[in-house]
């Protein structure tokens, strides 16, 4: 496989390194209610839910909560910077049509999962006090969104790479 440029290694080390610290921060609001920390909180779905994770994280948990949010807001343009780069590398020996409409495809999926994201972040930061059904629904569909979009964009991905089957051209 060719080398990969520079701004893609350097988009795949700034979301990497974010994506660890967020990681750390989810440490301490994995619990019983939250077994999957903040990502529990972003598919909480009601009001109830919501509450039964906060009472399971205490004041400091919800803390770390907002600073994950807050935290994921720089993520989120990383890791779609990545992608992106990622899409291009990974199609540049794609001429055909089907290939760069595929691509196309891909870049706005991964471009539809950081808008939800960012959607998400801002429903769930306005949820804590208190939250309510409207914004923990609203939160989860957003999530559900991201995660689809994500998924999608990645299948698409591996899909665009095996099409021809022959490694990246070394230029």
């Amino acid at each position: 496989m060719a080398a990969f440029p520079k701004s893609l290694k350097a988009s795949l080390v700034v979301a990497a390194v974010l994506l660890f610290a967020l990681l750390m921060v989810n440490q301490p609001l994995q619990t019983a209610s939250a077994p999957q920390g903040i990502v529990s909180y972003q598919l909480a779905g009601t009001a109830d839910q919501a509450h039964a994770i906060f009472r399971s994280w205490g004041s400091e948990g919800v803390a770390w909560a907002k600073i994950s949010l807050w935290l994921d807001f720089l993520f989120i343009p990383a890791y779609m910077l990545a992608l992106i780069h990622l899409t291009r590398h990974f199609t540049r020996d794609r001429p055909g049509i089907r290939e760069r409409v595929g691509a196309r495809w891909v870049r706005a999926l991964f471009a539809t999962a950081g808008l939800s994201d960012g959607a998400e972040n801002i429903l769930l930061l306005n949820n804590f006090n208190p939250p309510t059904d409207e914004m923990s629904l609203s939160a989860t569909l957003c999530a559900l969104i991201k995660f689809t979009a994500l998924t999608l964009g990645i299948a698409g991905l591996v899909i665009i790479r095996a099409s021809r089957r022959h490694p990246l051209a070394h230029h």
